[in-house]
């Protein structure tokens, strides 16, 4: 073989090695424990809603991939798709809410609508709803 045949095969085998372990790594990327991340914003979920509604262009340059602290009452805890759980704060709106999703079941003993919650997440959103990915409960102090 010429030389300029052996370094382009060196360069692709390269380059095909390190996008397998790129691939691998991203594949066992566990998500991030926010339980004990200090969080960007600590508000309450209708404050949170009342400032996407005022100014969703704002909001989103200010709270998007961001780490939130929410506090709100329970309107409805349910398992969601691909194994995840979904937890709805109440906004005192009736056609947006703040939707909280888990990466894996929270314990479900505390989570009775009604109830009053800590939640910490990532902000991902506004689409009629506020959306919060990859939550964890906080224990009030």
């Amino acid at each position: 073989m010429k030389t300029p045949v052996k370094i382009a095969l060196a360069v692709v085998f390269i380059v095909a090695v390190g996008g397998i372990l790129a691939a691998l790594y991203l594949y066992n990327l566990k998500p991030k424990d926010l339980q004990n991340v200090r969080p960007d914003f600590i508000i309450t979920a209708t404050a949170l809603l009342k400032a996407f509604e005022d100014d969703e262009k704002g909001s989103s340059a200010k709270y998007i991939n961001k780490i939130i602290e929410v506090s709100g009452e329970i309107v409805s805890a349910k398992p969601g798709e691909k194994n995840t759980f979904n937890i709805i704060l109440k906004t005192g709106s009736d056609f947006s809410s703040v939707i909280c999703t888990f990466p894996v079941f929270p314990d479900t003993t505390i989570l009775k609508t009604g109830t009053r919650i800590t939640l910490r997440g990532e902000c991902s959103g506004f689409l009629m709803d506020v959306l919060l990915n990859n939550c964890a409960t906080i224990e009030e102090k």
